[in-house]
């Protein structure tokens, strides 16, 4: 390494901080929840992703716990090898019951799964059609297949159209958040499918923060898509089932072909097999978890009743566990974040490159394990402070 290569990441590092953009890692200390401690200070956290609040659920530990006298803590060897386990075996076939798909694969991170089935079932002769607002794994994985890589805006159905009628690759696949990480809205499932189905594509739909929370806890999949052979789902793991990971839903023959084809599979260690016995006892807690999701529910409106008059409160139609603030300036995102921590409330500044220029924001959070006071305390906060 020169000097010369350390010299320019210093004055890059200098040059992110200028721009209110530079990053650190808060420490956390003890289990997840409503209520946290970071870097020393207990907060009310409005930043989690576990919408359900599973992440410290009783039943999940105690899963774990009667799990690891039998199966230990690592997998040991990549599932194609010794690695996959009669529980990493009936955590997909639950989850393909569950989401109503033929089969399932289970994947380490959802990361690793975007990578592997848009790379795996698209490649030189493909093209991928992604939305502007798509998750940087979709962005990543599209990258990475060597397709064409064609971008359109953010919700334009007409503009995609266009450009899978213009489109002449062998394979097509349209890539989509389900629901969008940063602004809380969500994909016209079935419209998208319609595209789909006229021009001969696949549809990718990754649900990370659907999952768990819509349509009963089933997602964000319509009846249509759930019964369309050429819609695959992905839905992460570690928001609202509160574990790790990811599972991917198709029809058998794409299942087949991820196993067989997907790099990022094939030569990945399993996860560990205590994890699919959290899941397992995740996914009986999302099926029974009815009154979570009233009470997410409840907390969202309090939410959005509570902002709706201030500036930049975003109300879109959508009642998404994400409620962003949008602020605009880096400088007014980060001040905002750190005047609500000094209350004692967590609620992070998200800035570019996660979004686009000139809409950093505060990106909401909500979960189950909130109680009513929690989000009245967020709701006074953010009256008084924006």
């Amino acid at each position: 390494m020169t000097e010369a290569a350390l010299t320019r990441l210093e004055h890059g590092l200098a040059a992110l901080k200028a721009d209110h953009l530079e990053r650190r890692r808060p420490l956390l200390d003890g289990a997840q929840g409503a209520q946290v401690t970071i870097d020393g200070r207990r907060v009310v956290s409005f930043c989690s992703n576990d919408t359900l609040g599973l992440a410290n659920d009783p039943a999940l530990v105690a899963a774990v716990h009667a799990a690891l006298d039998g199966c230990g803590v690592g997998a040991g060897a990549a599932h194609l090898i010794s690695g996959h386990h009669r529980l990493h075996h009936e955590f997909e076939a639950a989850f393909a019951q569950w989401v109503g798909k033929p089969s399932a694969l289970l994947f380490s991170t959802g990361y690793l799964a975007n990578l592997a089935v848009v790379t795996a079932l698209v490649g030189r002769r493909g093209e991928v059609f992604a939305d502007k607002l798509n998750h940087a794994s979709l962005v990543d994985a599209a990258r990475l297949s060597g397709a064409r890589f064609s971008r359109y805006r953010h919700g334009d159905l007409a503009q995609l159209e266009t450009r899978l009628a213009a489109s002449a690759a062998r394979d097509r696949m349209i890539v989509s958040d389900l629901v969008f990480s940063m602004d809380g809205d969500v994909a016209p499932v079935d419209a998208l499918l319609d595209l789909a189905e006229r021009y001969d594509a696949w549809l990718y739909l990754d649900d990370a923060h659907g999952f768990g929370v819509l349509n009963g806890g089933r997602g964000g999949l319509t009846e249509q898509a759930r019964a369309s052979a050429r819609v695959i789902y992905l839905a992460t793991l570690g928001k609202a089932a509160g574990v790790a990971g990811a599972c991917v839903a198709a029809d058998n023959r794409v299942i087949d072909w991820l196993i067989q084809t997907a790099r990022p599979y094939i030569y990945t260690t399993a996860a560990p097999p205590l994890l699919a016995a959290a899941l397992l006892e995740s996914l009986r807690q999302i099926e029974a978890g009815d009154a979570r999701r009233a009470r997410l529910q409840s907390h969202i409106a309090r939410l959005r009743s509570g902002i709706a008059g201030l500036k930049n409160a975003v109300l879109a139609e959508f009642s998404t566990p994400i409620q962003p603030l949008i602020v605009g300036a880096n400088a007014e995102a980060l001040r905002l974040s750190q005047a609500l921590l000094q209350r004692g409330i967590l609620v992070p500044a998200i800035r570019p490159p996660t979004v686009p220029a000139n809409t950093a924001r505060l990106r909401i959070t909500l979960s189950a394990a909130h109680s009513d006071a929690d989000v009245a305390r967020l709701v006074e906060a953010l009256r008084a402070l924006v």
